[in-house]
């Protein structure tokens, strides 16, 4: 059936960038996943507070393949996730997991280590892919939370991304039901 409108972002654009690029914001570092990251992730998923968030927890195999999916994921340009390193070490995750390119969508995923909390790492990392995103051509990036994710609702605030909406009883972490934020930031 044919559609009305045009894609937002034209299929084969981030293809054609040949490669996810790497962004940088004062001492953070984004860049892609990379097999030797590993350790760092199932670390960061044996963190209390990022399995509370993220209800997972994993190891080494599994990781290798989140990693690879995080490649495939740019190269089908079903989303764009980033480490986000410190003096050298990974202290968090941020990106889009997922987008829409026919509807200049994406919806952001991301976590902080304990090394990386209290120095704004998730607000400037979210900062800074929102600017590739809109640059990019995107129109409307979401960021959904749990509202008793109260760590994610500033750094949210501080992304430039207002509260929207309030989804009941919609998402299940490990000590039950949990309402959902929806934070957007649409294009100007």
């Amino acid at each position: 059936m044919p559609s009305l409108i045009e894609p937002v972002v034209p299929a084969g654009t981030l293809r054609r960038m040949g490669g996810q690029p790497t962004l940088h914001v004062d001492e953070l570092t984004l860049r892609p996943w990379q097999p030797e990251d590993a350790p760092a992730v199932v670390a960061a998923y044996r963190d209390p507070d990022i399995q509370q968030w993220h209800a997972r927890t994993v190891d080494e195999t599994e990781v290798a393949v989140w990693i690879e999916d995080a490649h495939l994921r740019w190269l089908d340009e079903r989303g764009a996730l980033w480490a986000v390193e410190a003096d050298g070490e990974v202290v968090g995750r941020a990106g889009l997991r997922t987008i829409g390119l026919f509807e200049g969508s994406g919806e952001f995923a991301y976590w902080v280590t304990k090394a990386g909390r209290g120095r704004n790492v998730a607000a400037r990392a979210v900062t800074a892919v929102t600017e590739w995103a809109l640059a990019l051509g995107l129109h409307r990036l979401t960021i959904v939370h749990s509202v008793a994710n109260v760590a994610s609702c500033r750094v949210a605030e501080k992304a430039g991304f207002p509260l929207e909406s309030t989804e009941r009883s919609s998402v299940l972490h490990p000590d039950g039901w949990h309402d959902m934020h929806v934070h957007v930031r649409i294009a100007e």
